[in-house]
C-alpha cells in the first residue's frame, strides 16, 4: 500500500548536445511515473508531489534486493528534510533502474533524484522497505 505523505520529487538530468530531448524525457519517464517535465537550455527537469511516482524505483530495488545499497545512499545524502542519489541514464534508456555511486559513472551524465518531504524518514522507510 502506497503510504499518502506530503513529498516532492524531483528528477534533473542534463541533456548532452549529441541527445535527443524526447528520448531524454522518454528516459525521464521510463524512471518516473506521474510527473510534470520542463525542458530547458540543456537540462530537463521532472516535478512530483506524489509518493507514487517513485514507484518504479521501489518495484527496482525490491526486485534486486538492493534496499541496503539504496538506504546507505539515503542516508548518506539526507540532509534535513532532503536526500538524493544518482541513476544511471543509459540504463533508464533501456528501461532498467541502476543507482550510481559517483556522478561521473554515467557516461552521458546521472539523472538526479531529489526527495524533499517533511516525513523523509518514512519516504525513505517506504522505498527501501
Amino acid at each position: 500500500m502506497i503510504p499518502i505523505l506530503d513529498c516532492k520529487i524531483e528528477a534533473f538530468c542534463e541533456i548532452n548536445p549529441s541527445e535527443d530531448p524526447e528520448k531524454i524525457e522518454q528516459v525521464m519517464t521510463n524512471v518516473l511515473n506521474n510527473a510534470e517535465f520542463k525542458i530547458g537550455k540543456g537540462s530537463i527537469t521532472a516535478t512530483s508531489r506524489e509518493i507514487e511516482s517513485l514507484s518504479k524505483i521501489r518495484e527496482s530495488i525490491q526486485k534486486h534486493r538492493s534496499q541496503n545499497v539504496y538506504l546507505r545512499f539515503l542516508d548518506d545524502n539526507l540532509d534535513g528534510d532532503e536526500t538524493w542519489f544518482y541513476l544511471n541514464k543509459q540504463a533508464a534508456f533501456v528501461n532498467s533502474i541502476s543507482l550510481c555511486e559517483h556522478a561521473d559513472e554515467s557516461a552521458l551524465g546521472p539523472i538526479k533524484i531529489t526527495l524533499r518531504s517533511k516525513n523523509i524518514e518514512r519516504v525513505i522507510e517506504w522505498l527501501t522497505d
